[in-house]
Order: structure tokens, then C-alpha cells, then sequence
């Protein structure tokens, strides 16, 4: 006896389920990082000094935690954004250009555990369904395929559920330097830039003249 029409059907559901959970998880990740984006053209994070490089070349520091918004605060020096020829495309703040930046990797902001919460419940019902549905079936090739199909479905979701119990809210926590440190981190990053300022000059100039 062949497979019956409704277990295809149940099986298929369970991967459709499956291929949306991954792409709920997908969507808001890219949505997180859209709107980081939005907020920050042209500005570069640089990890190794916890600071923000602008298109002007200029640094902007941490300046203070949100703690129930998991997001750190980043600012220029008014003295250079209030000097600076496109800071009325850039900012109407007389304080100095600020950017945020949610501290939280991905999935442990608590915006992003809610959307994999979501897309791990959705894995639940892509289980569910044909298990329950092998217990509807007459045929015993019909039972295997729906059992075979729920094992692998478990086993597609597992990604989703152990990143998600591997990585709590705040798993590395909030990385605060002191002053001295942050000094310490300005001083080695002007210089690194005034490096990379006199290897492009010598670049652009001639090559002098050879006998």
C-alpha cells in the first residue's frame, strides 16, 4: 500500500513550518541590522577601541550606558562637530555627533530572544504535526514517512534552540574602560591614523625622477 495523500501534505506542512521559523529568525536579524545601519551611515565601528570612526576621519567615544535599553552611547567632541563642514548633514546637536550601539550579540538582545522565541515555537507545531499525524494514518509506509519527517525536522530546529539556550541576555556584559584606558586608546588611535595619512601622501606623490 502507498504512501496517502494526507501524510504528504502533513509532511510538507512540517517543512514549510520549519523553512518559516528560519526565516522569521533571518528577517529580524536583518531588521536589527537595517535600522543599525540607518542610523549610522559612514560611520565604522572599530572593535579593538570600542569607538566610532566617522567619514571625517574623527572619533567618537563612549560616553554612557542604557541599561534597560542594552545600548551604549557614543559622542564626538563638540569642539570638532561644531567645526566640522558637513555637521549640518551630520547632526543639529551642539554637543557632538552621538551613535548607539546595542551591546548585545545576536540572539541575546532581548528583541531578538523574543523574535527566536517565536521562530522556535513555530519548530514545536513543525514536530507536532506529523507526530500527530502518524497516529491518523492507516497505512505503515504513511507512519514511517510522518515519523522520519519529524525527527528530521527536530533535528533542522535543533540550531535554533541551542543558540538560543547557549546564548543568554548579556553574555559577555558591558565591556567599561577607564579614563585613563580610553586615553590610552585615543593617543594609539591618532596615531595610527596620522600613519595611514602619511602612507597615502607618499603614495600620491611622483616618484622622483631616476638618472
Amino acid at each position: 500500500m502507498g504512501i496517502e495523500i494526507g501524510a504528504w501534505l502533513a509532511a510538507g506542512y512540517a517543512v514549510a513550518l520549519v523553512l518559516v521559523a528560519y526565516g522569521i529568525d533571518r528577517l529580524a536579524r536583518r531588521a536589527q541590522t537595517t535600522v543599525q545601519d540607518q542610523h549610522t551611515p559612514g560611520f565604522t565601528y572599530h572593535d579593538d577601541h570600542d569607538a566610532w570612526l566617522c567619514p571625517e576621519d574623527q572619533w567618537l567615544w563612549p560616553r554612557s550606558f542604557d541599561p534597560d535599553n542594552r545600548v551604549m552611547r557614543y559622542r564626538g567632541s563638540p569642539s570638532v562637530c561644531n567645526h566640522c563642514p558637513v555637521k549640518d548633514t551630520c547632526t543639529t546637536s551642539h554637543d557632538g555627533r552621538e551613535v548607539r550601539r546595542m551591546v548585545d550579540t545576536w540572539p541575546a538582545s532581548e528583541s531578538a530572544r523574543f523574535h527566536r522565541g517565536i521562530a522556535c515555537s513555530v519548530t514545536v507545531l513543525a514536530v507536532l504535526w506529523p507526530l500527530a499525524s502518524a497516529f491518523t494514518v492507516d497505512g505503515g509506509a504513511s507512519q514511517v514517512l510522518l515519523l522520519a519527517v519529524s525527527a528530521a525536522v527536530g533535528f533542522a530546529s535543533l540550531p535554533l534552540w541551542s543558540h538560543l539556550r547557549h546564548t543568554p541576555a548579556d553574555p559577555h556584559g558591558v565591556l567599561k574602560k577607564s579614563l585613563d584606558q580610553n586615553i590610552q586608546d585615543r593617543s594609539a588611535a591618532a596615531a595610527a591614523l596620522a600613519r595611514r595619512r602619511t602612507s597615502y601622501a607618499s603614495d600620491r606623490r611622483d616618484p622622483p625622477d631616476r638618472a
